[in-house]
């Protein structure tokens, strides 16, 4: 059935969506755990384990500095002198002394200056990760990335459009015929591409497939069509094996060559028989000669 669907396959985007939807069906039969999020999007969306951690830092040091002023203000509710006195821990600051107020000043200026600097790592990381997912897309697929480079559209808030009108306007871009006036250097570009030889079409056959696979690793991370190199050199193999017919029609012919193989050799054998026992019967004979020439020849003597 595979065989079919790639013989009647027109291009590669539809030999590879055949191939998926093999293996696909491979796994759900022998139980396999799926994975497809990686031919959707390509990337994986999991934040690093530091980054969660700096995060965390971040929305402590905001809760603390929120309660620091909120007691330099003059709230003074036990769970805010708590958290204040635990902010100060280990650093000998009494709230009683008479330079509290300066000193609240300076614990807020230190997470105020330790958040901006934490944010400033994680801000540092997004744009090196950025750079480098547009750089890898650029490499494979162009379009994405300026599609992904354009600002978002930003939807009118004006009354809808009339269906007539929208009729009109078009057909009146695309059904009019236009007479463009390209200019002289169409003619000079047509000129320099005259002498161009056109490329040969290129025609990918299953050998060239399995010459490509054949060193590649088995279940490395795979590209944007979320197929491994497994499932590549395993239906290449199963699509030169020959279909149920043609699998029929070559045993049965080979079974014809075993049967004649086997006669040959068995007229062979018989053949063989045949000559060694003319041959034993004739060296009888002549043995026989021998003695009877042997013993007469002493009684004519």
């Amino acid at each position: 059935m595979l065989v079919t669907y790639l013989e009647a396959s027109r291009d590669l985007c539809e030999t590879d969506s055949i191939l998926f939807g093999a293996a696909l069906a491979v796994c759900r039969i022998i139980g396999a755990k799926l994975s497809t999020a990686g031919r959707t999007t390509g990337q994986s969306s999991a934040i690093p384990a530091w980054r969660t951690r700096i995060e965390e830092r971040i929305a402590k040091a905001r809760a603390l500095i929120g309660r620091l002023i909120c007691f330099r203000s003059g709230n003074t509710r036990p769970r805010i002198v708590r958290t204040v006195r635990m902010a100060f821990a280990g650093t000998n600051v009494s709230l009683s002394q008479p330079d509290i107020m300066q000193k609240l000043t300076e614990r807020i200026d230190d997470l105020k200056q330790r958040i901006a600097a934490w944010g400033k790592r994680i801000r540092r990381y997004t744009e090196r990760s950025t750079r480098f997912n547009q750089n890898r897309l650029f490499q494979s697929d162009q379009k994405r990335l300026y599609k992904s480079l354009e600002r978002p559209m930003v939807s009118g808030t004006g009354p809808v459009p009339n269906q007539a009108d929208m009729v009109a306007f078009w057909r009146g871009l695309w059904s009019e015929p236009v007479n463009h006036n390209e200019g002289p250097w169409t003619e000079v570009v047509a000129s320099q591409c005259a002498g161009i030889t056109p490329m040969d079409p290129v025609t990918i056959t299953p050998d060239d497939v399995a010459e490509a696979v054949r060193r590649a690793p088995n279940w490395k991370s795979p590209g944007l069509d979320g197929l491994h190199h497994y499932w590549l050199k395993g239906f290449v193999d199963k699509r030169k094996r020959p279909s149920g017919a043609k699998f029929r029609e070559q045993k049965k012919l080979r079974l014809q060559e075993r049967k004649k193989m086997a006669r040959s050799l068995k007229h062979f054998l018989q053949n063989n028989e045949d000559s060694t026992e003319t041959i034993d019967a004739t060296e009888s004979q002549d043995s026989k000669s021998v003695i009877s020439v042997t013993v007469s020849g002493p009684s004519e003597i």
